[in-house]
């Protein structure tokens, strides 16, 4: 392959005057081999989403971009010190098709060109996808199947010989345009949803991330968060939210209503060491300029140019528990995949949209339950979502239970259950994602 041709494999605006040969055009899938290519597809595909997301972020990246060696060497040491092994995956829409980058541990590689993901289909069907399965209207179908389904076909299944061969188990998304806040875990096969058989984390770019191996252990954690708001939808059940996190499952402190404070979370952080900040409350990532998007405190919004005000140094983990992202908007998309890196923590667990109270309540205690046991934390949000997918956790008389445990955590009695014992449907568990770091 001729190096002008294969540079447009790679998003790098080389299209114009190469065409596939009519034999490759007629195939849906089109394998490529990597040490072919004359050049390091992922140093090439790490610049080009630093170039994207250095001015969005409004950030200077001045650290030189991982190559495809570097990172799958990084790869190996998870293999080595958690006995996990992760794959990384870049999705690159052409005008063309869909470029599969799969990145393994050790350094190989497979790439694929899935010619039948053609732009407008991708992205009406990403779309039919997103409508369906975030509709709370919607609870009771399956319409988010079919596109699911679809997109699991594109996206996974050129690469599920290899991930099956290779036993991974957990995948890393660094996904282009129009995907990055696409809900990966909910990715259908036609038997199991995709996190039913992997861990599941994205990255804005894996040399944007902090990869400390770090594994998460008695946490500290500072909860913080609101009940009440003047003109956005209250959140009843975040005072139970905070206090099982910190009294029941954890040690922290909580903050809630009138004392959830910019001021306070910067005098909390300053004075003692967290390692966990979990902030109960809406957060917006809208269309346009990264300060359009912003974390609602109590008083006034925090917006995403300003979190350099938070001494946010030696954060683990960010917890956002109830986020909007507007989707099909590129600015949103980057600064949703770009919030760890912009806030300077070394990941970030939020929603994709916004869930139930309750749901989000579920879905959050059970994350922290597992983080007491998970090698990972994208393991642990795992087994959360899993168990919300199975009944595991759910609502009955009152309280939220697990399944096989006598007791679970009482609700008030004003917080209405109607229509969410049953949180099984994607809508509720799928949302959650960990961008950054997921070690």
């Amino acid at each position: 392959m001729k190096r002008r041709q294969a540079l447009a494999l790679f998003g790098l605006g080389l299209t114009g005057s190469w065409a596939l040969p009519r034999r490759a055009q007629a195939q849906a899938v089109i394998d490529l081999d990597p040490r072919t290519l004359g050049f390091d597809p992922v140093d090439k595909m790490e610049n080009l989403w630093k170039n994207q997301y250095a001015p969005q972020l409004q950030m200077e990246f001045s650290q030189p971009m991982l190559n495809q060696q570097q990172v799958g060497a990084d790869l190996q040491a998870v293999v080595n010190r958690k006995n996990q092994r992760a794959g990384l995956i870049y999705l690159v829409p052409r005008p063309t098709d869909l470029e599969l980058l799969l990145v393994l541990p050790g350094g190989g590689s497979v790439v694929k060109l899935v010619t039948a993901a053609l732009p407008q289909a991708l992205q009406a069907t990403v779309n039919r996808f997103l409508q369906e399965i975030r509709d709370p209207r919607k609870l009771g179908s399956q319409s988010y199947l079919a596109s699911a389904q679809e997109l699991y076909q594109w996206m996974i299944a050129p690469l599920e010989p290899t991930l099956t061969a290779e036993n991974v188990n957990a995948l890393i998304f660094c996904a282009g345009p129009g995907l990055r806040t696409l809900p990966f875990a909910a990715l259908h096969d036609g038997q199991q949803f995709l996190i039913e058989k992997y861990a599941i984390g994205r990255m804005p770019a894996y040399s944007l991330t902090n990869q400390d191996h770090t594994r998460l252990a008695n946490l500290r954690i500072l909860a913080m968060g609101a009940s009440e708001f003047p003109d956005q939808a209250p959140l009843p059940a975040v005072p139970v939210e905070l206090e099982t996190i910190t009294s029941q499952l954890w040690s922290g402190k909580r903050f809630l209503n009138e004392s959830f404070t910019i001021e306070q979370l910067q005098n909390e952080k300053r004075r003692d060491t967290y390692n966990v900040v979990h902030l109960a409350t809406h957060a917006d990532f809208r269309p346009g300029a990264i300060n359009n998007s912003y974390i609602q405190f109590w008083d006034r919004p925090l917006r995403l140019n300003q979190l350099g005000q938070i001494p946010w140094q030696g954060l683990d983990l960010l917890v956002l528990s109830a986020c909007r992202t507007a989707v099909g908007d590129a600015g949103a998309e980057m600064g949703f995949a770009g919030v760890a890196a912009k806030a300077g923590v070394k990941s970030v667990l939020a929603s994709l949209w916004y869930v139930s109270d309750t749901g989000t309540l579920a879905l959050m205690t059970e994350f922290y339950r597992q983080m007491q046991s998970a090698p990972l934390k994208i393991t642990a949000l795992q087994r959360a979502q899993v168990a919300l997918l199975r009944h595991q956790v759910a609502f009955r008389d009152g309280e939220l239970v697990r399944a096989g445990q006598r007791g679970g955590v009482s609700l008030p009695a004003a917080l209405s259950l109607a229509g969410e014992r049953n949180l099984s449907h994607p809508y509720y568990w799928a949302a959650f994602t960990l961008v950054g770091n997921p070690w």
